[in-house]
């Protein structure tokens, strides 16, 4: 079993040294911890699949460090892409592109003929790009479909002894995986909510872009991670709470003889929570609610086990999209509903 280093921010060149060995290292983003190989290396790409245990016909995000080094694959930049680049980058938005044929290997494509880019809003996750001298595939760095992580204590928990190591640089600032825009195709499409808005990209392009919704069939390739399988999910059920069935939802939690984990804003309850109810505190709005999603999740998963957790719905608008998009798939879209809970 490898011994997984944790390297501080200062470290960097050496964990550069082990990516261009073909090593895996974990590293920080504003988003979440990704999950780096050499995107260039195909042995080292296979392995981040291994180390998940990823579908293979799951894209990888090739994560970059500058928009020149996005040019070494992609031809076909076209004015709009480079405003959303200009405007955006480095930052939260994931932009898809047709590339040269032949310049990635399919282990990073999933066998299309596009792949994903970005350059997160991260100064030492470039540097350590910068340093390994390659692009990086940055997938979460997380076991596949459990709830991504936000610290480096979470990549531990989840991939000790499968990679070489993580570069820690604190909790993550926004929470939730960066947007994903699809601008392979003729209309730009979103295929992934996050904390870039639609309405954003759509005032900056002059021009309505597409809401891709669609579930990915079992014979299809995602364009995007996070369109086909199971994700961000606990062990414990989670059942989403709307605001109007808070009262039900812990009245239903206070006769049930285990403990409930509740994962709320505490103004949003107007209660006290009953004795067998442990609570984790999703802040004062929707921007922390996004922060703290996945840890709240994890919480319960490894420091205080429950078999059930209600999770605070939020209208699906702006960030709250991206909020509710990560929150359905870890609840497989179960909402309470008082009626039919036994």
């Amino acid at each position: 079993m490898l011994i997984t280093k944790i390297y501080k921010t200062e470290e960097i060149d050496k964990a550069a040294d082990e990516l261009r060995k073909g090593e895996l290292i974990a590293f920080p983003t504003e988003t979440v911890y990704g999950l780096g190989a050499d995107a260039t290396n195909e042995q080292a790409v296979k392995r981040v699949y291994l180390a998940k245990g990823r579908p293979s016909d799951n894209p990888l995000i090739v994560t970059v460090s500058s928009f020149e080094m996005m040019k070494q694959y992609v031809d076909d930049i076209s004015e709009d892409a480079q405003k959303l680049i200009r405007h955006f980058w480095p930052g939260s938005l994931t932009l898809i592109f047709k590339i040269k044929p032949g310049s990635l290997s399919k282990a990073v494509t999933g066998g299309l003929e596009t792949a994903a880019f970005r350059m997160p809003d991260n100064s030492v996750t470039r540097n350590l790009i910068d340093l390994a001298g390659v692009p990086l595939v940055g997938p979460s760095a997380n076991s596949s479909g459990k709830p991504s992580p936000t610290t480096a204590k979470h990549v531990f928990h989840d991939l000790e002894g499968r990679i070489a190591g993580i570069v820690d640089d604190g909790p993550t600032t926004v929470g939730v995986e960066s947007t994903i825009l699809d601008m392979s195709s003729e209309v730009p499409a979103i295929l992934r909510p996050g904390a870039v808005l639609g309405e954003e990209i759509e005032q900056l392009l002059g021009k309505k872009i597409l809401f891709d919704r669609h579930k990915v069939g079992k014979t299809e390739t995602p364009k995007a991670p996070g369109m086909k399988y199971k994700h961000y999910a606990p062990d414990a059920q989670v059942l989403i709470v709307k605001h109007e069935d808070w009262q039900a939802a812990l009245e239903w939690a206070k006769n049930r003889a285990e403990s409930v984990g509740v994962m709320a804003l505490k103004a949003d309850l107007g209660v006290n929570l009953p004795n067998n109810c442990i609570f984790y505190d999703l802040g004062t709005d929707i921007h922390t609610a996004s922060q703290r999603l996945f840890a709240g999740l994890r919480y319960f998963d490894n420091e205080q086990a429950v078999n059930w957790i209600l999770a605070a719905a939020f209208p699906e608008k702006d960030l709250g999209a991206a909020y509710m998009n990560r929150l359905r798939k870890s609840a497989g879209d179960s909402f309470f509903e008082n009626s039919k809970l036994s």
